[in-house]
């Protein structure tokens, strides 16, 4: 079982309470183990004590540039700092934004930096929440940037696994629909890598398998291992947590191709039948059809539970980077060495 507490590597006088202080968040590469198990707990928190997070960021305020469109993770953002007692401004569209004047990206996040205390984007392009951080005077925290990263949901789903199973390891992980596109896919999978002892099952057309530098960060964990199949009804027997993904149409140049793999895999009744009564389905939403509503009321659908941990997991994060105490969140008053260890 895995310790979402387990050290660190930082020295034992520096808590995630205080390292995570001031820092941008553009890839989970940027957080720690310690500092992931501390976020874990805080969000738990948070989801038990909404009362004590009332007023944790009160006269803070988030800046939300979506250069690309968003529903969920944008609400997401901003629910967690109006939970957190802050407030919120931003724009949910490039055309929205002095981008369509020819604004350089870095001059829009550097007059951002001086409305805002932190900044949540999402960008079309790959790299562009590093130009941002490395530009801004405050955290910036990438909500996804093109195929490459998307953090804080792979902090979503690292809550829901571990909300239903305890655990973040020996674990049985398939991932099905778009793997070549697919950020979250990327994000999750890279991360649960860390934890180890995972086995990936990988489902996909051919055209969408999963890339190979993905796949080589698993080959360099020699306590994971991963299978390239295309039947989903094959392994679902198999599996702990099924990884849903819709195809990504705007991810596609050609129409034809989107059109011919959209309906490749369509999770419904007659396929959890063969599933076990314990597997967790999580999808990173939105979805079109992958998905039978048929499948929203059973016990094993957690991509609702998803998103309401995912948000916990957003106003953890937003203190963190903020540096702003949670009242009663004992994590905040101890020492790293406690901070760290189980």
């Amino acid at each position: 079982m895995s310790d979402i507490s387990v050290q660190s590597g930082k020295p034992a006088s520096v808590s995630p309470y205080k390292s995570l202080q001031g820092r941008s968040v553009v890839t989970l590469d940027d957080i720690s183990m310690g500092e992931l198990g501390y976020l874990l707990r805080k969000a738990d928190y948070c989801l038990s004590h909404p009362r004590e997070a009332a007023q944790a960021c009160a006269g803070r305020i988030l800046a939300t540039l979506f250069f690309e469109p968003s529903t969920r993770t944008r609400l997401s953002f901003e629910t967690a700092m109006l939970r957190l007692g802050g407030k919120t401004i931003g724009f949910a569209g490039a055309q929205l934004s002095s981008a369509t004047k020819g604004e350089s990206l870095a001059d829009t996040v550097k007059t951002v930096s001086q409305y805002a205390d932190v900044i949540a984007m999402r960008h079309p392009k790959e790299g562009a929440a590093l130009v941002a951080a490395e530009a801004a005077s405050v955290p910036v925290i990438n909500g996804g940037d093109g195929g490459h990263m998307h953090p804080t949901q792979t902090l979503a789903d690292l809550a829901t696994i571990h909300a239903r199973f305890g655990r973040l390891d020996h674990l049985a992980v398939g991932l099905c629909g778009d793997l070549t596109f697919g950020r979250t896919v990327h994000s999750l999978i890279e991360t649960l890598c860390r934890f180890g002892n995972i086995d990936f099952i990988l489902i996909s057309p051919s055209e969408l398998k999963t890339p190979r530098y993905v796949l080589d960060r698993i080959d360099r964990t020699s306590s994971c291992s991963y299978t390239e199949v295309t039947d989903l009804q094959k392994a679902i027997g198999d599996l702990d947590v099924l990884y849903m993904t819709r195809v990504q149409k705007e991810r596609f140049f050609n129409e034809d191709d989107y059109m011919r793999l959209r309906d490749t895999y369509i999770l419904d009744e007659e396929k959890m039948r063969h599933a076990k009564s314990t597997m967790a389905v999580l999808h990173p939403l939105p979805r079109v059809n992958e998905i039978s509503v048929d499948i929203d009321d059973d016990p094993r659908a957690a991509y609702f539970q998803q998103v309401k941990l995912g948000m916990r997991m957003r106003m953890a994060l937003e203190s963190s980077v903020l540096g702003d105490a949670i009242p009663g969140f004992i994590d905040d008053e101890v020492s790293g060495e406690q901070e760290v260890q189980a």
